[in-house]
C-alpha cells in the first residue's frame, strides 16, 4: 500500500527560493514539460541551496551526493513560463541531510520532493560528518514537516 500524499507546501514555506525558465526543449510530445527535466529543476534548487551562505556547506576535502530522491509529481508544467523552486531543511544528521522541496508554476504546487544528500569524503568515497558550522546553518533553513 502507498504512503498517503501529506499536504502540498506554499513556496512561502521554503527559506531559499529559486527558479527555472523554461525551454521550448523541456516539453515533450504530450505538450507539456517531460518528468525527467522536474529532477533537473529540483538540482537547480539544491545547487542554489547548497552554494547559498557565504561559506560552503561541505567539508573541506567533501562533497555532497544524493542518497536517495522521492518525487510527487502533482500536476503538469507547460510552457513557456517558470517555476519556482522552494528548498528547506526537514532534518540533519551526523553526515547527511534530509531535504523537503517543491516545484510551483502559477503559484500552484506541481511537485513535492524529498532528497537525502550525504555529505562524501572525496578521498575514501565514505560518508563524512558534517561541521558543527554546517549542522548549525541547516538547523537555521527548516521547513515544515507537512
Amino acid at each position: 500500500m502507498a504512503a498517503a500524499r501529506r499536504e502540498p507546501p506554499a513556496l512561502s514555506d521554503f527559506p531559499l527560493q529559486s527558479f527555472e525558465k523554461l525551454r521550448y526543449s523541456d516539453t515533450d510530445r504530450l505538450g507539456h514539460v517531460n518528468n525527467a527535466v522536474f529532477s533537473t529543476m529540483l538540482e537547480t534548487g539544491r545547487v542554489d541551496f547548497l552554494l547559498a551562505g557565504e561559506t560552503a556547506l561541505n567539508a573541506p576535502g567533501s562533497v555532497f551526493v544524493i542518497a536517495r530522491l522521492e518525487l510527487d509529481y502533482l500536476a503538469e508544467v507547460t510552457w513557456p513560463g517558470n517555476v519556482d523552486i522552494g528548498t528547506g531543511v526537514l532534518s540533519v544528521g551526523r553526515s547527511s541531510m534530509t531535504l523537503r522541496q517543491a516545484l510551483f508554476q502559477h503559484g500552484r504546487c506541481v511537485a513535492d520532493a524529498t532528497t537525502v544528500l550525504v555529505q562524501m569524503n572525496e578521498e575514501t568515497r565514505r560518508p563524512q560528518p558534517l561541521t558543527d558550522a554546517a549542522v548549525t546553518r541547516l538547523n537555521g533553513l527548516t521547513v515544515p514537516q507537512a
